[in-house]
């Protein structure tokens, strides 16, 4: 029965691997040096055993273990792997839109106080303290009106983009400097991403 299943299995991957490389039975006789009798035996379930080399031969012209082109299956490894964040299966992060108008008298609020005031969009990514901030004007000729900023809100020495508050201008200002004037400019915080309207 092990014997079986594990023909099977290479029969399956066979057929798999064939279909998924955009490569054919011809490809595969040709470069591994295997007949098409072989192949098309392995593949029409009329061997039961295959010789070792064989499946070397096969596992190394698709660059597959030749272990696990008997044991796994690779359509439905490879379908889960392709579905799987490298970050794991994240949820999106809920983050309050705040109208450029409302967002310095909104700074000192809680996110969690934010999110029940204001509508709502979702940021992929790790989000602590992270807002949205719609644009009423225009920030530094690359931001217009209808853009929203994904911010993630307080002083950071990181080496992102900034979303500054101009306290005298009473306007919003993108810089990429670490430190600024505290006395002139309030930070709102990194910029995680931007989302042009239109």
């Amino acid at each position: 029965m092990y014997k079986k299943e594990k023909t099977e299995n290479l029969k399956n991957n066979i057929k798999y691997l064939i279909k998924s490389r955009g490569e054919t039975q011809l490809s595969l006789c040709n470069a591994s040096g295997l007949t098409r009798t072989t192949i098309y035996n392995i593949l029409e379930g009329r061997v039961v055993n295959v010789q070792q080399s064989t499946i070397r031969k096969i596992s190394d012209f698709f660059g597959v273990s030749y272990k696990e082109i008997e044991t796994v299956d690779f359509e439905e490894k490879e379908t889960i792997e392709s579905s799987v964040s490298l970050l794991g299966n994240m949820n999106p992060a809920a983050v309050p839109i705040i109208r450029e108008s409302l967002l310095i008298q909104s700074l000192d609020k809680r996110i969690g106080e934010l999110a029940t005031i204001h509508p709502l969009t979702y940021y992929f990514g790790s989000a602590c303290n992270v807002i949205g901030v719609l644009l009423e004007s225009e920030v530094g000729g690359v931001n217009e009106p209808g853009d929203l900023l994904i911010v993630k809100k307080g002083l950071s020495n990181s080496n992102r983009e900034k979303l500054v508050y101009d306290k005298k201008t009473k306007k919003l200002f993108v810089v990429s400097e670490t430190y600024f004037d505290a006395d002139v400019f309030c930070s709102v915080g990194d910029i995680l991403e931007e989302r042009h309207n239109g």
